[in-house]
C-alpha cells in the first residue's frame, strides 16, 4: 500500500486481511479507519476471536507506519500487544488508530476498536521499524 504523505488511500488490504473482510475507510499517517465483520472471524464460542483483533490492528497501524515511511520507505511490524475489553457476537467493529509516536526510524500507533454500539472492544498498540524502501 503506498501513496504520498497525508494522502487518503483504499485499495488492497494484502489477503489475510481481505480473506477477513477488513475495509480501509480512511488512511493518513496520523488516522487510519477500518472495519471487520465478526461473522467469519469468531472463535469456537462465538465470540469474536482475540486474534482477528489483532489482525485488525496490524493492518490500521501498519498502514499509517507506511504512510508516514513513504516515499523514502516502508513499515514492518516489530511488535504488538491487544487487551481485550468485552466481546462482539455479531455486526461489524470499528478500528481506529492513532499515531504515539511518529519517529525517524519507528512509528507506534494505538488502536481502539469498538462495536457498533461505541462500545471499546479492544486496545492494542503496535511499533513498527521504519526501513530504507528496496530498490530495484
Amino acid at each position: 500500500m503506498k501513496a504520498d504523505r497525508g494522502e487518503n488511500i483504499s485499495g488492497p488490504v494484502g489477503k489475510l486481511a481481505e480473506q477477513m473482510g477488513i475495509e480501509i475507510l480512511e488512511a493518513s499517517p496520523e488516522r487510519v479507519v477500518g472495519t471487520m465483520p465478526v461473522a467469519g472471524n469468531e472463535q469456537p464460542l462465538g465470540l469474536l476471536h482475540g486474534g482477528a483483533s489483532c489482525v485488525l490492528a496490524e493492518t490500521l497501524g501498519s498502514a499509517g507506519a507506511n504512510l508516514h515511511a513513504t516515499p523514502e520507505g516502508c513499515a514492518v511490524g516489530l511488535e504488538i500487544n491487544a487487551t481485550h475489553h468485552r466481546s462482539a457476537t455479531s455486526g461489524t467493529v470499528t478500528g481506529v488508530a492513532t499515531p504515539l509516536r511518529l519517529g525517524r526510524t519507528i512509528a507506534t500507533y494505538e488502536i481502539v476498536i469498538t462495536d457498533e454500539a461505541g462500545k471499546r472492544v479492544c486496545t492494542a498498540r503496535l511499533t513498527c521499524a521504519l526501513r530504507p524502501a528496496k530498490q530495484d
